[in-house]
């Protein structure tokens, strides 16, 4: 091949890669899994004969989708043997992007590929039930009935009061001030009645083997919390939305990253989301 080849590929291909690397995430919840995916499209679409192409997104898309529904049949072992709660690697951005917010990332999780590839590609991005059932090679009425199905599970994980972005803002930095500063009132007067908090530490670093449910437990831990981050600190890097949520990053003593993104409702913090395993957050240095 010569570099005209591969630069005539590129041409084509690289104004695409942000909109399918997004595909892919949505699909594996891991950035780098997401970008290998697409640079493996890539290399695919060198040889394809580009000519005979009529929409290179749409015959793009459909590779990256059943190059994920490939993927997924090792990750769902991977995930099956993680250590404690698993969360997707956290994307980082300055404002909100879409619907796609971490607590539906989740529920994601718990659908078959095909029912989640089928509600991706319908209800986030929008295709006709044709068009999905080209992309992953089932009849269209199969199609329907996998988004229907799928729906079903993540009704409950949409946003039903989507928390303003300035505000969601000001929380993040006042909970990273009172949990750290170990200001227990100004904490517990954020969080409802029935918090939440997931921490996943992939057995790389240390985090609570289960979820902490109810407000009693989950400001027992932060009590704890706060006396380490007293004595040996936690440094802000950032504000911002991860996956979707008011969140912040911060560097904790033993000099790695951390992200923290918080599900608000009626002004009130209903979960609490932490990402500790370094292997998760590479992509943030």
């Amino acid at each position: 091949m010569t570099e005209g080849d591969l630069a005539a590929a590129a041409a084509g291909f690289d104004p695409l890669r942000p909109k399918l690397i997004r595909v892919a995430y949505r699909m594996l919840g891991s950035v780098a899994d997401a970008e290998d995916i697409v640079q493996d499209a890539f290399l695919r679409w060198i040889d394809v004969e580009r000519d005979e192409v009529r929409v290179p997104e749409a015959f793009l898309r459909r590779m990256v989708m059943r190059l994920c529904l490939d993927q997924l049949k090792s990750a769902r072992h991977q995930r099956e043997t993680y250590i404690g709660p698993w969360l997707p690697e956290p994307v980082v951005e300055e404002d909100e992007q879409d619907d796609v917010t971490l607590p539906l990332l989740l529920a994601l999780e718990r659908l078959s590929p095909l029912e989640r590839a089928a509600f991706l590609l319908h209800d986030v991005f929008g295709l006709d039930f044709e068009e999905v059932a080209a992309t992953i090679q089932r009849e269209p009425a199969a199609c329907r009935q996998l988004a229907a199905r799928a729906r079903t599970h993540v009704r409950e994980s949409r946003p039903r009061f989507r928390v303003e972005k300035q505000r969601g803002l000001e929380l993040a930095k006042a909970f990273f001030a009172a949990s750290r500063s170990g200001d227990m009132s100004a904490l517990g007067a954020m969080l409802a009645a029935d918090v939440s908090l997931h921490a996943d530490g992939g057995g790389k670093r240390p985090a609570a083997g289960h979820p902490i449910l109810g407000f009693e437990q989950v400001m027992k831990i932060h009590t704890y919390l706060a006396d380490l981050f007293r004595k040996k600190g936690s440094t802000l890097v950032r504000v911002g939305f991860i996956n979707g949520l008011p969140g912040f990053v911060t560097r904790e003593a033993d000099g790695e990253l951390q992200t923290t993104a918080l599900d608000i409702e009626e002004g009130k913090i209903t979960a609490i989301y932490v990402v500790r395993n370094p292997d998760k957050l590479r992509h943030l240095h």
